[in-house]
Parts: structure tokens; sequence; C-alpha cells
């Protein structure tokens, strides 16, 4: 099967109407490990570069897209674990927990993948950024390394591979969301205001409105007042009342 190469010059670049979204799991599986054991890839479609020799907006291809690349882990000091992450600018720093990886029928774990923040300046006093880098890496890989492999060196530098994907956050949509809700807030409680319903007192204006004259109520306790009937019904005129304190009216003609 003829190998796809989809990288120029370090540049993904795939044809009109293909876009690279692949899975967690997939990226693990069907890349970084076939990367670190020297299979041949679905496609060559990720680049091989050092990530903190740049700057993350210096990094080959589209800042405004998602990138992806195959690197390798520097150790940051001879004896120790720790990766070197710092770049010209800035550095890269880890939040939160690392995820596990699974299988899509979750009964195996393949990978972990790593969240960090790139800060500019130095640590511990960086200004952090928007730049975000998942760092994915394989897990309890090396004993099937070392069936593949006849040195230690060439094992730990394959388990070294790491794939990093690297975007840019964008920044304003949760608060524009949230001001979009208050702001709707806002506009509720003025219609709800213009449409509420407005009472007048009546009995406080001492009848001196000559359009209006209190009647006799009921003597009934459901505080609904009769009103005799004229010769002209059409012309009789009546407004209910939800308590006593509110009689009905009777608009004279």
């Amino acid at each position: 099967m003829e190998r796809l190469n989809f990288v120029k010059n370090g540049v993904l670049r795939l044809p009109p109407g293909f876009r690279f979204h692949p899975t967690d799991e997939e990226l693990v599986v069907q890349y970084l490990k076939r990367k670190a054991l020297s299979f041949p890839l679905p496609a060559s479609i990720i680049p091989e570069v050092d990530v903190c020799r740049s700057d993350p907006w210096d990094l080959p291809g589209d800042c405004e897209q998602e990138r992806y690349f195959f690197s390798t882990r520097e150790a940051k000091y001879p004896n120790g674990n720790r990766s070197n992450r710092a770049t010209g600018s800035g550095y890269w720093k880890a939040t939160g927990i690392d995820k596990k990886i699974v299988t899509s029928k979750g009964n195996q774990v393949v990978g972990m993948k790593k969240t960090l923040v790139f800060y500019t300046g130095k640590p511990p006093h960086g200004s952090r950024t928007d730049w975000i880098m998942h760092e994915y890496r394989l897990v309890n890989s090396v004993d099937t390394l070392q069936k593949m492999s006849s040195t230690q060196s060439t094992v730990v530098q394959m388990e070294n591979w790491v794939i990093c994907r690297i975007f840019l956050k964008k920044r304003g949509t949760k608060k524009e969301d949230e001001n979009d809700i208050v702001g709707n807030g806002v506009e509720k409680q003025v219609q709800a205001k213009k449409n509420r319903p407005v009472f007048y007192d009546f009995m406080a204006r001492g009848g001196n409105d000559s359009n209006l004259a209190p009647c006799s109520s009921s003597s009934g306790s459901s505080g609904i007042t009769e009103v005799s009937s004229d010769n002209n019904a059409s012309d009789e005129h009546e407004e209910s009342s939800s308590c006593n304190s509110f009689p009905y009216f009777r608009r004279k003609l």
C-alpha cells in the first residue's frame, strides 16, 4: 500500500474538503504507537517538530487552526523524569491532572493526555497566554518496546515520542454568553413591568370623578356585585375585582 504524504516543508497540506480531526484513541493507537514502534503510519500527516525549540506562534502551520506534531521529550535534569518545556519567549506549564485514554470498549488504557498552558517570561512570574497544548504519550510501553528492540537506548528514545496538539483558545465566548443571559434577563424584567397591570384605588379618590360612582355590593361573601340592568344593556360596562376592596363600578352615561 502506498504511503500517503500530506506534509510539505513541515506544514500539513490536505486536499480541499479534507479535515484532520482524529480522536484521542486514534492519535495514540494509530499514530503515536506506530511511530514509537517504527511501523508504517496510516498517512504521513503529522510532521516531526521539536515544539520547545520555538514559541507556539512560530511553529509551522496555520496559527488559527489546530496543529499536530510528533515530538520527543527532553529531560530537564540528567537524572530526572521532568521534561524541559522552556522556549525562547516563555515556557509550557502543566495544568490539571493527566487524563487516561481508553479504547472504545473502555477495557484498556492506551495512553495519557496532559494539558499545558503557555506562559511568557520566566517562572514563576510568567504571564499566562491563550495557547494550549495537549500532549499525548504512551503508557506501559517499556515492555512492548523492549520486545521490539535489542538495545535499552533505543527503547528510551522510542518511548520519549509524544504527539502535541497545539491550538489558540478563543476568549470571550463564555463571557458574551453570560452577558447575553444578563441582558435578556433585564429586558424581560422591563417588559414584565410594562405588562404588569395597574390598579387604581378609586375609593381613595372620594368619588370626585364624575365618570365613576360606587355601586352597592351584595351581602354575599363572594365579593360579586350585582348591577341593575337598564333598557339598553349594551351600554353598560362592568369591571371585575378579586376582592371586596375593589367593588364593581358602573360608568354613568
